[in-house]
């Protein structure tokens, strides 16, 4: 039974939503949601019950002091609501928790049950992928929808995707059973360098959110994060050339392929969220890869050191990973 006591009347809500483990390679998606949180002061206003859904064996609750008292943390799926301010004011439902062991239909609809009774009028849910992507050109943001009238409204794919999938790609194909328009946003997240965080991916992910929702988000230390791991990767893979190369390979591929979108609707893309901004003022386990696969994460030889990147697969001529994008 869904109790929302407390809940004021919602306007124009959005449900946005980010799962952490399979689905979220790097972080980059469970942390978008925790900085939608943290910047709009995000009240939690409903719990899942955790031992419905989790495997404490896998996802296991973690103890700490509070006061002098020892409590318990269970690991579940929470969600909140802020309001976004401005001329149009809209809430955001948010949603953020661990991928479940179990019972995903029961799950989502739960999840689905909360958006019913707010009143939700469009679910987003973000991923994050490993793929072959250089980390030094701009972070590959893929919208997919089952829709065929939202995707063409919206300006999105309609997904085609085939092959294993996580919650992600389960919650929105039972929106779209239950009537809800629902998105997925996927970033691609560089496999040689997936240890969590990458705020390049977070910040790419909420840019992109930001266009679909017509909200103006506030980045906080984001664009400052994204630069200082930029750099990190940067030395990390001017240590070995072999990562070297490959980086560089990687680069003129990506290059290659996007001569020819570096124009028109790209450039009044980010015209515009220039605009909004100036004038509003204010896991564990592997991850989803680019083939539906699953990846080991990113390599840590001492707790307190930097990370090294692997020494990565040769490419194949053919590699095209933003046009596979897992669901």
């Amino acid at each position: 039974m869904i109790e929302l006591e407390g809940v004021p009347e919602l306007i124009d809500p959005v449900m946005v939503a980010a799962f952490e483990g399979w689905n979220d390679a790097g972080d980059a998606a469970s942390t978008a949601v925790a900085h939608l949180e943290k910047e709009w002061k995000g009240e939690v206003f409903a719990a899942l019950d955790a031992e419905d859904y989790y495997d404490f064996q896998v996802n296991r609750p973690t103890v700490f002091m509070d006061a002098g008292v020892r409590k318990i943390t269970w690991p579940t799926t929470r969600l909140s609501v802020v309001r976004v301010g401005g001329e149009k004011p809209r809430d955001l439902v948010l949603v953020r928790g661990i991928e479940p062991s179990m019972r995903w239909r029961s799950f989502c609809n739960e999840l689905l049950g909360f958006a019913h009774e707010l009143g939700v009028e469009l679910v987003v849910i973000l991923g994050a992928l490993l793929g072959d992507t250089p980390h030094t050109r701009p972070v590959p943001i893929s919208g997919t929808t089952s829709d065929a009238d939202l995707a063409q409204r919206m300006d999105l794919e309609e997904t085609k995707y085939e092959g294993p999938t996580g919650i992600v790609g389960v919650l929105q194909e039972a929106c779209t059973h239950a009537g809800v328009p629902a998105v997925s946003l996927w970033a691609a997240v560089p496999h040689y360098v997936s240890q969590p965080p990458n705020p390049k991916a977070t910040m790419a992910l909420l840019n992109r959110l930001e266009d679909l929702i017509d909200v103006r988000i506030p980045l906080g230390e984001l664009p400052e994060d994204a630069r200082a791991w930029q750099v990190g990767v940067d030395q990390l893979a001017a240590e070995d050339s072999e990562v070297a190369e490959y980086v560089q390979t990687l680069e003129e591929a990506r290059d290659t392929a996007e001569l020819p979108e570096a124009s028109g609707e790209a450039i009044a893309r980010e015209f515009e969220r220039y605009l909004r901004r100036r004038d509003g003022g204010g896991g564990p386990g592997g991850h989803a890869t680019a083939d539906g696969g699953e990846a080991p994460p990113f390599r840590r030889d001492n707790p307190g050191e930097r990370t090294r990147p692997p020494k990565p697969p040769k490419p194949s001529a053919d590699t095209d990973d933003e046009d596979s994008s897992e669901e």
